[in-house]
């Protein structure tokens, strides 16, 4: 891969991801750098099922809803990063580490997920990433979340 910044739309992620609606949690993915770096962006709208009973009358994005939009977003890198398009990739969690909520999320917000891979390899299965939510550049949770990366070697060699 060059060194340009490369960008998923909603098509490619599905490309990519076998989430769909209504666990599809990522809009766009930008600035993807390689397997290292990428921000993901989520539009975050009142139609979305977890609404109706998170909470009646008051809106709140829930917070494991925020760290799997992290994931995504960091299994999107990886599909770009490694090429791996078209492929069945499956990315399972393994753990949740130092995970902070520090502000609510709610209908009308533009969530922007900025991930970076903090262990891992190409080709490798175990990868651990950190993950930073932010809305309007004021920081809504963070985490450290590790996973197991389920994808078909001959296309990753």
């Amino acid at each position: 891969m060059s060194s340009e910044k490369k960008c998923a739309d909603i098509q490619l992620i599905q490309r990519i991801l076998p989430h769909r609606y209504p666990f599809l949690l990522v809009d766009k993915v930008v600035d993807i750098d390689s397997y290292k770096s990428a921000r993901g962006i989520k539009n975050v709208t009142m139609n979305e099922p977890h609404f109706q009973g998170h909470f009646p009358g008051t809106p709140i994005m829930p917070g494991v809803t925020i760290i799997e939009a992290m994931a995504q977003t960091s299994g999107v890198m990886l599909g770009v990063g490694f090429d791996v398009i078209d492929t069945e990739l499956l990315i399972y969690f393994m753990g949740i580490d130092k995970c902070k909520f520090r502000r609510k999320v709610v209908p009308g917000d533009v969530m922007e997920m900025h991930v970076e891979t903090l262990r891992g390899k190409p080709g490798g299965k175990l990868f651990k990433f950190k993950g930073v939510a932010r809305v309007e550049g004021e920081t809504a949770a963070e985490a450290e979340f590790s996973a197991y990366v389920d994808w078909d070697m001959e296309k990753t060699t």
